[in-house]
């Protein structure tokens, strides 16, 4: 869908420039850049800019619920991440979630009406098919059989090409696989346990076999604006489907525990970027929505977000369910009444 929209008068030249992402063009690198470096009331313009687009691209707000399905003891050294085995950051530390622990977990989602679940397992990834992989794909299965409506999402690490066939056999509808931020810097945040890559390698695998991608990054882990632009040019060419961005939540025991927060202003610029930039695609706020934006998290809602990640993430507490579907009611009332305007 495009649209021929007015360009407001009294825009800054380079909001007015991105005016044309309505038509249907493209967004440049270069162009990005330049609003990248917008200050002040110019921000909430260009944040306004985004949510057009997301009503013209992307206007429906999706929820979605993940299980921490196996959590702990990583052998990875993501420099982020509480449950990599290089950090102490006192999570808790269990193997594989019982069948029946999983579809309780799902059926309490799915009750209160999210229809897209996530499975999570702590780890590097399945090479190849074992045990652990043949219980999993068991336990889509049975989800698969008590929910057939119900979306079912997987995140358990990088793949080899037998288990990336298995999980589409057996019904798992999307992957998470984040790349966290540009590839040319991922090496200083996993500094020595795999390269962008293999990352790279499994999310064209997932895609040969017809599974769609969910791959974002975070904000905040001492990246610039323009890396975080090129992290949304290497989704754009890589054509994922749906990108999560989280907010850093420095954890005590990780090696970013002390890293500084990111303002405001660079938040709501980085979701209208890319916005603009992956116009029509499902851009979710993920970590840090409640914790660090707190009261600004309708703002973010409204610069380009098109869902959120409800319930809890993976050692952190999340908003309520039921809070967060009141939530995506009101902004969907929102957007019919700016429609008839």
């Amino acid at each position: 869908m495009t649209i021929s929209a007015a360009v407001p008068i009294g825009l800054h030249p380079k909001v007015q420039a991105a005016y044309d992402v309505l038509s249907g063009r493209l967004l440049d690198r270069d162009l990005a850049l330049s609003l990248g470096c917008l200050e002040g009331a110019d921000i909430l313009d260009l944040a306004s800019l985004a949510h057009k687009v997301r009503l013209a691209f992307a206007p429906q707000t999706r929820l979605c619920t993940i299980l921490n399905a196996k959590s702990g003891a990583c052998s990875e050294d993501c420099k982020f991440c509480a449950q990599s085995g290089h950090h102490s950051a006192g999570i808790e530390v269990y193997p594989l979630l019982s069948e029946s622990r999983i579809l309780e977990a799902a059926g309490q989602a799915y009750d209160q009406g999210v229809r897209t679940f996530g499975l999570v397992t702590s780890g590097r990834g399945w090479d190849r098919l074992s045990p652990e992989t043949e219980t999993v794909l068991a336990m889509v299965r049975a989800l698969r059989g008590r929910f057939p409506d119900l979306e079912i999402c997987g995140s358990f690490g990088m793949l080899g090409e037998d288990v990336a066939a298995a999980l589409a056999a057996a019904g798992v509808r999307r992957y998470n696989l984040n790349l966290q931020v540009a590839p040319g810097r991922y090496a200083d945040l996993v500094s020595s346990t795999h390269a962008v890559s293999e990352r790279l390698d499994t999310i064209r695998l997932l895609k040969r076999h017809g599974i769609q991608t969910c791959v974002g990054g975070i904000i905040g882990l001492g990246e610039t604006m323009a890396e975080r632009i090129e992290l949304a040019l290497a989704l754009r060419d890589l054509d994922v489907d749906v990108v999560p961005l989280n907010v850093l939540l420095p954890l005590p025991g990780t090696a970013l525990e002390r890293q500084p927060p990111v303002p405001i202003a660079d938040v709501v610029k980085t979701f209208a970027l890319f916005r603009l930039l992956l116009p029509g695609k499902v851009i979710k706020f993920a970590a840090g929505r409640e914790t660090k934006l707190k009261d600004f998290q309708g703002l973010l809602m409204l610069s380009g977000a098109s869902g959120f990640l409800t319930g809890g993430y993976l050692t952190t507490r999340g908003r309520d369910i039921a809070e967060d579907q009141a939530l995506a009611r009101e902004l969907a009332a929102f957007d019919k009444t700016g429609n008839r305007n």
